[in-house]
């Protein structure tokens, strides 16, 4: 655009190629105030035509050259852009593809899904139910209108509507599978449903996020219902052996109270000692029926302190009967009558019974059995680093022929009897009865003499008040 104060371009020549690398003036040079110039001579016009000949042609090939590349980067681009263009459609075609197979693959682990046995809940990390198959509606007893697939339900109203807490299963998922069991009452029966749940997680810049929890659920009623009827079987089986050594155990003893009880009616003479047997042998029935019902029993033992040295002599009291019956002779021996132990007196009771009768029965007539309380002073430790202050131990030792190498590993398995004609159930009822009072208890043979066993008893920091 001109400017608006001259109406003619300044100093714009005209100029006229002649083919011969000369340019020709067709317009005369104007001046600024529109005056035709000064006449130059014709020398210097021919320099200076000459001049802008030659930069006018460099620069149109340059110009000329600049185009050329300009159209070969087009061509290039060209090039580029078509290859671009396959190179998109082969990949739109891999996508399609690849989204096809993926749907198929969907579709195919949703049949799979859909026909497993158990019941499968898939939850975003919001508890929002993203998946559920129809046996998970079945176990859950769902239908149309509260499965979620019209009404949305919740986590929260499917757990309401099932009585199974599936908001506490998501609630307490983790990356390991975590099982609950959940007992629903219909109207026919009740039914128990076991559901196992994980938490999926996927791996961010800001450490691990919660994606997904599964849920599985699956009805394990049959399995309960097998377990209660094996404990039932078990029980009924129980009761059997029960039965079975109560008759064994008592049939000769009841045999011999019937023959004391004539023997006391008619023998007024040895009244004592038939009465003195006939209470040997009840006791001793009592200590079977007591074995029995301890080795089979399922309850704890009240444990409360008590003064052992009392404790003993009084069942030492109990079972000696036993001792006179056999001609053997029960010496008792205990300088320490203050110290208490956290136990059970009737659990005490059965324990020295059934040491002391398991001694007798070992030791011939004229032999002798005795039961010692001990309390060692030394400090050293034992192999428990304890010091021998904090125990008590009670020693049963007897004058008989003692047990066989073979026999120590063995007397405290249940059933086992040395000579076979008792339950084997006394020994093993003593060492579980002194588990339960945090005590062991241990056997050994003397040196020229019979078997010993040792009792040891933490004791109870406490004295008793003296009166």
């Amino acid at each position: 655009m001109l400017p608006s104060s001259h109406l003619v371009p300044i100093n714009t020549p005209v100029a006229e190629y002649d083919g011969e690398g000369q340019f020709h003036s067709q317009v005369d040079e104007l001046t600024i105030d529109g005056a035709f110039p000064r006449q130059k001579d014709s020398g210097d016009d021919s320099a200076i035509q000459s001049r802008s000949a030659v930069l006018l042609a460099g620069e149109f090939s340059e110009f000329i050259a600049a185009a050329a590349r300009l159209e070969n980067s087009y061509r290039a681009l060209q090039q580029e852009v078509s290859e671009l263009g396959v190179e998109l459609s082969e990949r739109n075609a891999a996508l399609n593809t690849s989204l096809a197979e993926n749907e198929r693959m969907r579709l195919a682990l949703q049949q799979i899904v859909d026909s497993m046995p158990c019941g499968v809940l898939v939850l975003d990390c919001r508890g929002e139910i993203s998946m559920i198959n129809p046996e998970s509606k079945r176990l859950l007893g769902l239908d149309q209108k509260h499965s979620g697939e019209g009404s949305h339900a919740t986590l929260g109203q499917i757990s309401d509507f099932s009585g199974v807490n599936l908001e506490a299963s998501f609630k307490n998922a983790s990356r390991s599978d975590l099982k609950q069991e959940f007992c629903i009452r219909d109207t026919a029966a009740m039914r128990w449903i076991e559901v196992c749940s994980r938490r999926l997680f996927r791996l961010s810049g800001c450490g691990d996020e919660s994606d997904q929890t599964i849920l599985i659920l699956r009805d394990v009623t049959a399995q309960k219902r097998a377990e209660q009827e094996r404990d039932a079987g078990r029980k009924a089986m129980a009761l059997a052996e029960i039965t079975t050594i109560l008759a064994h155990e008592i049939r000769n003893p009841l045999a011999s109270l019937e023959l004391f009880a004539e023997l006391i009616e008619e023998d007024e003479d040895g009244r004592a000692e038939w009465v003195s047997n006939l209470r040997a042998g009840i006791r001793s029935l009592s200590g079977t029926v007591n074995n029995v019902l301890s080795f089979h029993g399922s309850g704890s033992l009240k444990l409360s302190p008590l003064p052992l040295s009392v404790v003993i002599a009084s069942a030492i009291q109990f079972v000696r009967p036993l001792a006179e019956q056999a001609a053997v002779s029960l010496e008792w021996l205990t300088d320490h009558d203050q110290v208490l132990v956290m136990g059970n007196e009737s659990g005490l009771q059965q324990v020295v019974l059934n040491l002391v009768s398991n001694a007798i029965r070992h030791t011939p007539a004229g032999g002798s059995v005795t039961v010692a309380l001990r309390l060692d002073q030394d400090a050293a430790n034992d192999k428990n680093h304890r010091t021998k202050s904090d125990h008590v131990t009670v020693e049963f030792s007897d004058s008989g022929c003692g047990l066989r190498p073979d026999q120590i590993s063995r007397v405290f398995e249940p059933g086992f009897s040395g000579r076979g004609d008792t339950s084997g159930l006394g020994l093993a009822v003593c060492e579980r009865i002194m588990k339960q009072h945090g005590g062991s208890i241990s056997v050994s043979n003397m040196i020229h003499s019979g078997a010993r066993f040792t009792l040891d008893f933490p004791v109870f920091k406490q004295k008793l008040a003296t009166p």
